[in-house]
């Protein structure tokens, strides 16, 4: 996947992307490598989108690692880091990959889902 928008909207502009998408399967057409996660309200998006959240999300896109890499590249606690890594995978931006290990066990790497993401808002 190339691209995540964030953005807070309404149920209408929920219904008109899936129109969008039905109307490019049913023509065959390739379907757009994107993926839209929508919030009602816009403090629900500004919950998720930490500075330290923010922070995780471009220390994974640089270099993907461990929890345990990625808290010591940003000098956090390694538990906290984990709970940001939960939040930003269950929106979808980045992924949670077991990797087994030669010899001793697996870990866990963490990598971005998206070369970019998108933040959108609109406060009316």
């Amino acid at each position: 996947m190339k691209n995540v928008t964030l953005k807070a909207s309404n149920e209408q502009d929920f219904f008109r992307r899936g129109k969008v998408l039905a109307r490019l399967a049913d023509a065959g057409q390739p379907m757009p490598e994107e993926r839209t996660v929508s919030f009602e309200e816009p403090a629900d998006l500004l919950r998720l989108l930490t500075a330290s959240r923010l922070d995780v999300f471009r220390s994974v896109k640089g270099e993907p690692g461990s929890i345990t890499a990625i808290a010591g590249r940003l000098h956090r606690d390694r538990s906290a880091v984990k709970r940001d890594v939960d939040q930003l995978a269950q929106v979808g931006l980045v992924t949670i990959e077991t990797k087994i290990l030669p010899g001793h066990g697996h870990m866990k790497e963490i990598r971005a889902s998206a070369g970019i993401f998108r933040l959108e808002a609109m406060v009316m």
